[in-house]
């Protein structure tokens, strides 16, 4: 073992991890919930106080923390003049009473690894080809502001920035207002990329993302480390069914328009969907909201939130075809219009092989198991992977449980990914992605 870890630049070291560990207790405490999860939704009160001790943790230790025109949140360090950046992250904030690791661990280990980073490029000057830049990706679960992965779609170019900062949330407040109150919205791009960008701005060489893994083959076949080497592809809905207020009692079935029954009808149709594909095709409905919401009232309107995932972009065409007919029906058979309002899609695309290899170098040298697992979630790395050379790792989830407040991954699982998402930005700074 030591013969092999001659390469290893950041060699594993147990009081970094044991401060790794106090670290993620201390950021697990912003938005607590009485059964252990977080509840920090995209710029609310405890999404700011966790951005804010982040911004002071990396501050501390030198690092300069800019906010770009849609939130986003990076902490930068410069090895070498006028270079690139090696940008590694992922998300801070949460679902509705969700886990304390989904998002969060990614950007503390991307922290710590920057860290170590520093530290070894002071003992090591002139190795650096690339910076080290950490990322806090704005409202990646989009359950406030929807769609999902809204910061780096914007950083990316996939999402408008204006349309972006003026979604609404429930309450009709808007990115921009959300953002603006916590004097956490920068007025420039921090990095020049993606068509959008107005100033000139440091550029990106290359993203590492680390998460846990959202599902449960690294937890059931006893592995450390999951190399992501493609995405499942994912069609999201937003539609309205539309209906006619009436009294429940008072009108007769046969004259109702009811936008329940018929988002009834969808809910059922999408599950009767993913049951004829099987394992290859996902699909649900995640989020229903009733008006008028009386007990005594036919409902008038019903906006549901949908999506179809698949790792096959054929079988997704496919089964979008069929869920398109089957509105055409329930509008017939239930009385009521289904208005599709928005679709965000990202279709199953590949990580790039050399990422994948460098990764799966690394976990070797480190005597880790490993193996590759296509993510079938999406992630801020999703958008990445198409503007830069990107490696998207997983870490063990037990049980495979997420955005819920009982998910957990283990200390040594979270002190590996630490490890090995260290050594791999190491490896791409020196210029080898």
């Amino acid at each position: 073992m030591a013969a092999e870890q001659k390469r290893l630049r950041i060699v594993p070291d147990q009081a970094a991890n044991a401060a790794f560990l106090d670290d993620f207790v201390v950021m697990s405490g912003f938005g607590v919930t009485p059964a252990g999860g977080v509840e920090r939704q995209a710029a609310t009160a405890a999404d700011a106080e966790n951005r804010r001790w982040l911004a002071e943790w990396l501050s501390d230790r030198g690092f300069t923390v800019r906010y770009d025109r849609v939130g986003n949140m990076f902490g930068l360090h410069e090895l070498v003049p006028g270079a690139p950046y090696v940008l590694a992250g992922s998300h801070l904030d949460s679902q509705p009473r969700g886990g304390r690791f989904d998002g969060a661990y990614g950007v503390l280990a991307a922290a710590h690894a920057a860290d170590r980073l520093r530290r070894y490029h002071l003992d090591n000057p002139g190795r650096a080809v690339h910076n080290i830049a950490v990322v806090n990706w704005f409202n990646e679960e989009g359950s406030r502001f929807k769609p999902s992965m809204q910061g780096s779609g914007v950083f990316t170019g996939k999402i408008d920035l204006a349309a972006a900062l003026a979604t609404e949330d429930g309450d009709g407040v808007s990115v921009a207002e959300a953002l603006g109150s916590w004097d956490m919205l920068g007025d420039t791009d921090v990095f020049a990329v993606g068509p959008q960008h107005t100033s000139p701005g440091h550029t990106v060489a290359s993203y590492a993302e680390i998460h846990i893994e959202q599902g449960r083959e690294l937890d059931k076949a006893g592995v450390d480390i999951g190399v992501v080497p493609s995405t499942w592809g994912a069609d999201k809905y937003e539609i309205s069914v539309i209906g006619a207020q009436s009294h429940t009692g008072a009108t007769a079935i046969a004259d109702r328009q009811d936008a329940l029954y018929g988002a009834a009808r969808v809910v059922v149709a999408l599950r009767e969907l993913a049951d004829e594909y099987g394992d290859d095709l996902h699909t649900s409905c995640g989020q229903l909201n009733v008006y008028p919401n009386s007990p005594v009232v036919v409902a008038r309107e019903v906006n549901m939130h949908l999506d179809l995932r698949s790792s096959s972009d054929e079988l997704l065409e496919e089964a979008a075809a069929k869920l398109a007919r089957t509105f055409a029906e329930i509008e017939l058979s239930a009385d009521v219009e289904i208005e599709r309002r928005f679709a965000h899609t990202w279709k199953g695309h590949t990580y790039q092989p050399e990422g994948v290899a460098l990764a799966e170098d690394v976990i070797d040298e480190l005597g880790l198991s490993r193996m590759r697992v296509r993510t079938r979630a999406g992630h801020d790395s999703t958008n990445m992977k198409d503007l830069v050379p990107t490696v998207m790792l997983f870490v063990p989830s037990v049980d495979g449980v997420s955005h819920a407040e009982n998910e957990l991954t283990l200390d040594d699982d979270l002190i590996a990914g630490v490890d090995v998402l260290s050594e791999t930005m190491a490896r791409m700074v020196e210029g080898e992605l």
